[in-house]
């Protein structure tokens, strides 16, 4: 039997937010497989468990700033929990992965999926003992589930679809701020071919959401696929995610010390 009528437990709270983190907002209703598996683990209604990310939805200013509301009710657990992620990203997630492999008895892939991530971080795994490595690999699961599920799986310049050329960029480099490399709001949605570009600032995104091109690559305006691929995105708004939204104190980060005009 459900326990409805009973409070929120911190560990299940965890793994809520979770799963808020990790799949599209337009998917958290209680027919979606990873809610009904969720509802059974902690013994709630897929109903509740919906309600619940509808709750941390009203929560998230990426969704309330667009005139979507999430749902009323947001309890001072939920306001608690959604506080703890955003100061402590990293320890929170896997605190949150452990906690679900826990309730599932490491059978945590029924319930989200198997997404496997690319080798996107700069993290380097020699001599790490074996549960260091777990939570390595766990950071960087999390960080890929949270952007490819904010963004449905779409780069956000190009809209390309195919999940193995999405990458999970980091706006302000894993390296460069070890507090935020698991914020949402620190990610973008790109095609590997626009990350690397992002990367090495050829290309940057303004604090007003628009693409910039660097000086560098406008000089081939006669190669086609620069043009095509790069050139053409000159101006123009990048496609928004459903939940964090890219924080324009990173951005603006972005283009002062990594895109390549900044220094011209």
């Amino acid at each position: 039997m459900a326990a409805k009528d009973k409070q929120w437990t911190r560990e299940q709270l965890l793994v809520a937010f979770g799963l808020y983190c990790q799949i599209p907002f337009g998917k958290m209703h209680k027919t979606n497989p990873s809610i009904v598996g969720l509802a059974a683990l902690i013994g709630r209604t897929p109903s509740a468990v919906a309600m619940k990310l509808g709750n941390f939805a009203s929560l998230d200013p990426a969704i309330t700033s667009t005139g979507r509301s999430g749902l009323d009710g947001a309890s001072l657990k939920d306001k608690a929990i959604w506080g703890e992620f955003h100061a402590d990203w990293e320890a929170l997630a896997v605190e949150s992965k452990r906690a679900l492999d826990s309730l599932a008895g490491g059978h945590a892939s029924q319930i989200f999926g198997e997404l496997e991530p690319l080798n996107e971080s700069s993290e380097n795994y020699e001599g790490m003992t074996k549960s260091v490595l777990i939570a390595a690999r766990i950071r960087q699961s999390f960080f890929r589930r949270a952007i490819l599920s904010s963004y449905q799986s779409r780069c956000c310049m190009s809209h390309v679809t195919e999940p193995m050329l999405l990458i999970a960029s980091h706006i302000m480099p894993w390296s460069e701020d070890k507090l935020n490399r698991l914020n949402p709001r620190n990610g973008l949605c790109l095609s590997a071919f626009h990350d690397r570009a992002f990367d090495k600032g050829l290309i940057t995104v303004t604090p007003d959401y628009c693409v910039q091109v660097s000086k560098r690559l406008r000089k081939q305006a006669k190669n086609r696929f620069v043009a095509d691929s790069l050139l053409s995105l000159h101006g123009e708004k990048i496609l928004l995610p459903d939940k964090f939204l890219p924080s324009q104190e990173f951005l603006s980060w972005h283009n002062q010390h990594r895109f390549i005009d900044a220094a011209i």
